[in-house]
């Protein structure tokens, strides 16, 4: 099993270890005499503990031994993760402004029906996804993050959707030689979860853009720039059994009257235990990722990046 490495103490190592997945703490690393891929995640999502159990799992798939680095705005503080979890396990872009990554994850947020400069942390995002074009190797953006890196360094903006688009949803592969998509079906499933899309079209009339995979009924799933020095991911593979049905449960408990998420439930039946019918396809998916665009692209000595 692949050795993920995390501070000693954070609680996603615990979930980690109760699902037999590999983790190490800094302590033990500092014994081997291996360079290990040094990963940010920037991590915008207001259930931060969740996510770092929902990444960290995602990265345990290959036998390469990886150091996370969680990073949150300086610029906003949510509610929702306490400050002493902030304070002990993340950093902030003026803590690492001056190092280099292997690989930088930016998650989504709860924050799409906002207009960019709305979005009270809009210039630090903008300051951190500059900064990762001359300190990381290759940067995948998630759902509202891959947004706001579209809008960012190609100027394609989003739009907003009739209706949240939640499920899980059957998309088609392109381009199948590309290494992204190593080892996928013609046709797999993922969770999409959002309020707006980029549209197809913006991303075809630019010929720095590649699209691997999208679907009939979700729209754009994944996008690649720069050889795959820059990721975009609309949807959410990373997300567990039971994400959806939380995001569901907690819209109705809002008042939302959100619609039953697609494809999700057996009979469309809420009480109905969801199948995990995507797992596959995400590991795939980041073990390409870490594999072919942040191992065999960075340097050992990680100061050349």
């Amino acid at each position: 099993m692949p050795p993920i490495n995390v501070q000693s103490g954070l609680p996603a190592k615990k979930v980690m270890e109760e699902e037999n997945i590999f983790m190490m703490d800094e302590i033990r690393a500092g014994k081997q005499d291996i360079r290990p891929l040094k990963i940010a995640i920037l991590n915008l999502m207001p259930l931060k503990e969740e996510t770092e159990v929902h990444l960290l799992r995602c990265l345990s798939n290959t036998p390469l031994q990886v150091e996370v680095t969680f990073l949150s705005t300086a610029s906003y503080i949510g509610s929702n993760t306490s400050k002493s979890h902030l304070d002990q396990f993340y950093l902030t872009y003026d803590d690492v402004k001056d190092v280099r990554y292997d690989g930088l994850i930016i998650t989504g947020a709860p924050v799409e029906n906002k207009e960019w400069k709305d979005v009270l942390y809009w210039d630090e995002m903008t300051k951190i996804m500059e900064w990762s074009k001359s300190h990381v190797t290759s940067t995948l953006h998630i759902c509202w993050g891959a947004q706001a890196g579209m809008y960012y360094h190609y100027g394609i903006d989003k739009y907003q959707l009739p209706k949240k688009k939640s499920g899980i949803y059957w998309h088609r592969v392109h381009n199948r030689k590309v290494p992204l998509v190593r080892g996928f079906d013609d046709v797999f499933l993922a969770p999409h979860s959002r309020y707006t899309e980029i549209r197809k079209e913006d991303v075809e009339s630019n010929p720095e853009l590649t699209i691997l995979a999208d679907s009939e009924d979700a729209g754009l799933f994944l996008v690649m720039a720069g050889g795959g020095r820059q990721i975009f991911l609309f949807g959410h593979p990373e997300y567990d059994r039971l994400t959806l049905d939380n995001e569901y449960k907690r819209d109705l408990e809002k008042g939302l009257n959100p619609e039953i998420p697609y494809n999700y439930y057996k009979d469309d039946n809420p009480d109905n235990k969801p199948l995990l019918t995507w797992r596959a396809h995400s590991n795939a998916l980041y073990s390409n990722w870490l594999n072919y665009y942040v191992y065999q692209e960075t340097p050992y000595d990680i100061s050349s990046v």
